[in-house]
């Protein structure tokens, strides 16, 4: 069972955070995701097995916290991210973001630089809501606020309200210099049909940071969840703690 992070006025926070050696990991899911999720508990074993710090969480309106989904903004699940910092870790940090959690990790590593130490992205999609809704969804936010599209990873639509669209597009990142200077490491398959790899290479362009690593992996699509692709996730996280 999860422990809660009460917050007043705001909706609780489940989550886990295994005590060990800094720097501590926190994951970051990406849309519609929770902290039970393959790479989420991959990275905990891990920790667990190596005596790691290691904190996960679930967004509000996600996996067991409080609140409801389709009320939630890119800046309601950022300022999530960084109560849930701010609150349940000292010291410093490994950011690990999975798709959405990506762009998430790099609003919070420029919010928090001093105890950002380094960055992990797993198929990271910072500015989705530019490039990832064509104009005829764009047109059906606009009249109806909120869409819902069918994918193959999921049960159910994925849905997108006009709220979240909105901070999203408020909070874009890749046409501008990042100002982020800690270590980041890339992970992103190339057949990634839903963050096309030429997103990993805007954003290591946009990164002020000289210590930028893609790794690209071939037959890799978004969720790299295989084993073969946890294993390596695992290796990236292991590497960056001994260049700190």
């Amino acid at each position: 069972m999860p422990d809660y992070l009460d917050r007043p006025g705001l909706p609780r926070l489940a989550y886990e955070l295994r005590p060990g050696a800094g720097p501590t990991i926190v994951f970051l899911p990406g849309y519609g995701s929770d902290m039970t999720g393959s790479k989420a508990t991959a990275l905990d074993a891990w920790g667990e097995a190596e005596g790691r710090a290691l904190l996960r969480f679930d967004y509000r309106g996600c996996g067991q916290s409080e609140g409801a989904f389709g009320e939630a903004t890119l800046d309601d699940w950022r300022d999530d991210a960084l109560d849930a910092i701010d609150h349940l870790t000292q010291g410093p940090l490994i950011l690990v973001g999975s798709s959405m959690g990506g762009w998430l990790m790099l609003l919070i590593a420029v919010e928090r630089h001093e105890r950002v130490k380094g960055l992990v992205g797993v198929a990271a999609a910072p500015d989705f809501t530019e490039w990832g809704y064509d104009e005829t969804q764009r047109a059906m936010l606009a009249a109806d606020g909120l869409i819902a599209v069918e994918h193959p990873d999921y049960e159910t639509p994925e849905i997108t309200t006009k709220a979240f669209w909105d901070s999203g597009q408020a909070s874009l990142l890749l046409d501008k210099e990042i100002a982020i200077d800690c270590p980041v490491r890339l992970l992103h398959g190339l057949e990634d049909t839903d963050v096309p790899p030429s997103i990993a290479f805007r954003l290591g362009r946009a990164l002020r940071s000289a210590d930028v690593q893609t790794l690209l992996v071939k037959d890799g699509e978004h969720r790299l969840s295989r084993p073969g692709d946890l294993g390596l996730l695992l290796t990236t996280v292991a590497a960056l703690i001994e260049t700190l």
